[in-house]
């Protein structure tokens, strides 16, 4: 199996060095204008472009793991080409992820203060030495990219869509995720047939960060059981 991550809002690859350091032949996704190139404007369009990559790549066996913005493009994949797929992992997910108002003016505010964001993004590092690149990343990333990330959350909305997932899906939330709480895997796990769902206690929407070697654990003994 081909185990891709997605990474969250306005981030890269580099996320996800706790689980690909863990899980040999496993690779973290680098999107468009995440830094290279440009962003896309929609959850469609992300999906469209992953579609692409994977088959220009030939991987088959996929199972795709995405965090909140990263879960919704393999959410998005699970209902457009469920064939191509082994599985889904979704972490602090939702099938609609509306940033709240508080979050899009503090990241608005972000876009012309360099200062303020470095210091935002700076407390990742602190979870974990390992997630200094992490950090890196995201600062040179940007606002802007995670500001249009945020805009193509808002957009996405597939409650309605759910029971049509047919693959093989992990749900994973922290117990204190207050952007995508535990109602928001509930919501999931009550509709998509034969979906686990399990919750992390303290943990919040960094989970995997925060927790990397219970999520890897999980998502090993999942794997584990779809061969």
């Amino acid at each position: 199996m081909k185990l891709l991550f997605i990474p969250p809002s306005g981030a890269g690859e580099e996320n996800w060095l706790l689980q690909t350091s863990y899980f040999p032949g496993s690779e973290a996704i680098s999107l468009p204008g995440h830094p290279a190139g440009k962003p896309l404007d929609s959850i469609e369009e992300y999906t469209g472009w992953l579609h692409d990559y994977i088959h220009r790549r030939g991987y088959q066996d996929v199972v795709l793991a995405g965090h909140s913005f990263g879960s919704a493009i393999a959410l998005m994949y699970a209902l457009q080409y469920p064939e191509e797929l082994r599985g889904q992992i979704l972490i602090g997910s939702g099938a609609k992820l509306k940033a709240s108002h508080a979050y899009y003016n503090a990241v608005k505010s972000m876009l012309n203060d360099e200062v303020a964001w470095r210091k935002y993004n700076e407390k990742f590092a602190v979870l974990d030495p390992r997630l200094q690149p992490a950090t890196e990343s995201k600062i040179r990333i940007g606002p802007a990219v995670l500001f249009n990330d945020l805009l193509c959350c808002d957009k996405f909305n597939v409650m309605e869509r759910l029971h049509n997932v047919s693959i093989p899906t992990l749900i994973i939330v922290g117990a204190e995720d207050e952007m995508t709480p535990v109602k928001f895997a509930q919501y999931l796990a009550d509709r998509i047939v034969g979906s686990k769902m399990v919750i992390i206690k303290n943990a919040t929407h960094s989970v995997a960060m925060e927790k990397p070697d219970e999520v890897n654990g999980l998502i090993r003994e999942w794997m584990d059981n779809l061969k």
